[in-house]
């Protein structure tokens, strides 16, 4: 009897959302597409859900009653939490920015489009597939200034032994300079890489993700790790081993 090929769970997203009409709009989109979706229409209702059953991305809307958006994802990102990708109708790059800062990562602006919305967290799982069960592509750990990079865990060891928290897209562009140390690698060249060549995805989240991963390195090691070549692109400027 031939084995049947394995089927992968379904991943569990959580729509926090106070426009009754849009949240029930979305979680059916995604659900209708093979996903488990749970609803919460402010930060106690999300607090609740999250309590009851694992979550692996949050579609947070910026704009909340109570407990703001930002300050939600200020705190899911601190406690290493689920994925997240905002919503806001703030479209400016500024609330972009600061949302990607905070440790969202993806942002989409309103009104939203399901479809759009729904590539959106295919490519955030992608990534999160790429870098818990294939990347980096090459080995299972990594080892940089005294740094120690367990691909598998998804994990990232600081010098003195504490873990640092990364974010989804931290990791991926992380696992790209793994592979590609001390080369100089273009903002396309890390899309390519990092986000499998998602054109969905804007470019201004490379740089605001690198700025969070070089500070985050950087609070650890007095090496300048990730440098900026003006006009070129980015340089992860130390040695790598595979041990």
């Amino acid at each position: 009897m031939m084995a049947q090929p394995s089927v992968l769970p379904a991943r569990h997203i959580l729509v926090v959302e106070d426009d009754t009409q849009l949240r029930e709009q979305v979680s059916a989109y995604l659900a209708d597409h093979g996903f488990h979706v749970h609803a919460a229409a402010d930060a106690r209702a999300m607090d609740r859900a999250l309590a009851q059953a694992p979550v692996d991305l949050v579609v947070l809307d910026l704009m909340l009653p109570g407990e703001d958006g930002l300050s939600i994802c200020r705190r899911l990102s601190a406690e290493g939490g689920p994925a997240i990708i905002m919503v806001s109708a703030m479209g400016e790059e500024i609330d972009r920015v600061l949302g990607l800062e905070l440790g969202a990562d993806d942002y989409l602006p309103k009104p939203v489009s399901p479809r759009e919305l729904l590539a959106r967290v295919r490519a955030v799982f992608r990534r999160l597939e790429e870098v818990r069960g294939g990347a980096p592509r090459k080995g299972k750990a990594y080892q940089f200034q005294g740094f120690v990079v367990d691909a598998l865990r998804r994990q990232l060891r600081a010098p003195n032994g504490a873990t640092i928290l990364l974010t989804s897209g931290e990791f991926s562009l992380l696992s790209a300079f793994l592979d590609h140390p001390q080369r100089i690698l273009s903002r396309d060249q890390l899309l390519d890489i990092a986000r499998g060549n998602d054109a969905d995805v804007f470019d201004r989240a490379v740089d605001v993700q690198i700025s969070r991963l070089r500070r985050k390195l950087h609070a650890c090691s007095e090496t300048e790790i990730i440098k900026t070549v003006r006009g070129a692109g980015y340089m992860f400027d130390v040695a790598v081993t595979r041990p």
